[in-house]
């Protein structure tokens, strides 16, 4: 079995400050959303001259695919990982209680769709494409056992239920449910899946 090739120190080094650059990118993504997101903010957050971030990334579209590829495989690393004794439906709830918490968090980056220039370079981005291909498969297959367990209404298509568990992981109500002060963290995040699982009746 041949051995992964010995990284040197000066590619760790490279490996270690992308990380930080895509680690700050993802917070300040979800704080002050892609629009209002610039360079040098990145910059000047992890600590490095513009010219040094424009190195690694060439542009602000680069820098906001990198940080959403890496939001997949941390999605799909979870995903993989449920427990699969688990009752599909749970382990779907399971699926958006883990995005809001990571949310909570500051970590979890909601880009615009109506931006054509980050669209294009998502959609053009093969890493990112075969990433998010690979998550909806494996929570078609979930949301497929669930319904097939009486769990989820079987006259809702499957990317209707894919796109609603998605859209309330980005649901505004969380941000204004926390501006309020009238509840917790997890009472907020039992809201949210109790009114996208339960409905409201």
């Amino acid at each position: 079995m041949s051995k992964e090739p010995k990284l040197s120190f000066k590619q760790q080094q490279l490996i270690v400050r992308e990380n930080a650059i895509i680690d700050s990118t993802n917070m300040l993504l979800a704080q002050k959303g892609y629009d209002l997101m610039t360079m040098d903010e990145v910059a000047a957050d992890v600590g490095i001259a513009k010219a040094s971030l424009y190195k690694h990334f060439p542009s602000k579209e680069a820098l906001a695919a990198a940080a959403m590829i890496r939001l997949m495989e941390n999605t799909l690393a979870f995903v993989r990982g449920l427990d699969a004794q688990q009752r599909p439906i749970d382990q779907l709830r399971g699926v958006l209680q883990w995005a809001l918490e990571i949310r909570m968090k500051g970590g979890l980056p909601t880009l615009p769709s109506e931006n054509t220039s980050l669209r294009d370079a998502l959609m053009n981005n093969n890493r990112y494409i075969n990433r998010l291909l690979d998550l909806n498969e494996l929570m078609g297959e979930l949301i497929e056992k669930a319904r097939a367990d009486g769990a989820i209404r079987k006259d809702l298509p499957a990317e209707v239920v894919l796109f609603t568990i998605y859209a309330r992981s980005c649901d505004p109500t969380m941000d204004y449910l926390r501006m309020t002060g009238q509840y917790t963290d997890a009472q907020v995040t039992e809201f949210l899946l109790s009114t996208c699982f339960a409905g409201l009746q």
